[in-house]
């Protein structure tokens, strides 16, 4: 029975996180297509890019409370089988990661996983929250660049979980979200750590980008004609 929920967990986890929320708010707000504009991510970065502010916050808002979810859904349902089992909530955890970063909903294109991650992370330890949040901000207030507040976040979580587990106040299991998860991140956010080192990442702005018009193949050539005229 419990190997069954486990596995019911395991899916439904991966599925919660699959969840597009950047991608359904841009679409309510604005009509576009989120993953046509900026990164092509549908996570809180570029739900600014495309929609603004509001709408990024309550992406970052839906984003965490799908990593944070099914940790308290798997630690709940555990516990009516009498069992505790921080190995299961690290998995649920994960998952939702692999949902976020790619969704079986959208074609398997999602985002970098940074806030889901955290909202696991927060589930699993609370205390998370209050010692990632304003580093994480912080990194990006220093450097504009909002995959730096990333990074340093995707290295954070494992960081404290291991030093929790050495100083025998967490489980190693919870090791698996953390190293996992920071994967995850890291490898969605390949290209920006390639533009970092180039100098070429986007600075983040708060407010709308406006987007490029599409000028159709006969307008072009409309508008060479016109000036040859001239």
């Amino acid at each position: 029975m419990v190997i069954l929920l486990v596995a019911v967990m395991t899916a439904g986890s991966y599925l919660l996180g699959s969840i597009p929320v950047g991608l359904l708010l841009v679409r309510v707000i604005t009509g576009k297509d989120v993953r046509e504009i900026g990164s092509g991510r549908t996570g809180g970065t570029n739900t600014l890019r495309a929609a603004g502010p509001w709408a990024a916050l309550l992406t970052v808002v839906g984003d965490m409370a799908k990593g944070f979810l099914p940790v308290l859904l798997a630690r709940a349902v555990l516990r009516t089988q009498g069992v505790e089992s921080p190995l299961v909530e690290a998995l649920a955890g994960l998952m939702a990661v692999i949902g976020h970063n790619y969704p079986i909903f959208v074609s398997f294109k999602g985002g970098a996983g940074t806030m889901t991650s955290g909202g696991g992370a927060v589930a699993l330890w609370p205390w998370v929250f209050p010692i990632l949040a304003p580093v994480g901000i912080g990194a990006i207030a220093l450097t504009s660049h909002a995959s730096v507040g990333s990074i340093t976040v995707a290295l954070g979580i494992p960081i404290i979980y291991l030093i929790r587990a050495l100083l025998g106040a967490g489980p190693w299991e919870h090791l698996i979200h953390g190293f996992g998860t920071t994967v995850l991140t890291l490898w969605a956010l390949r290209p920006n750590i390639q533009r970092l080192i180039e100098g070429r990442e986007r600075r983040i702005v708060l407010r709308v980008q406006p987007q490029p018009a599409r000028v159709s193949s006969q307008q072009h050539e409309a508008d060479r004609y016109n000036r040859s005229q001239r």
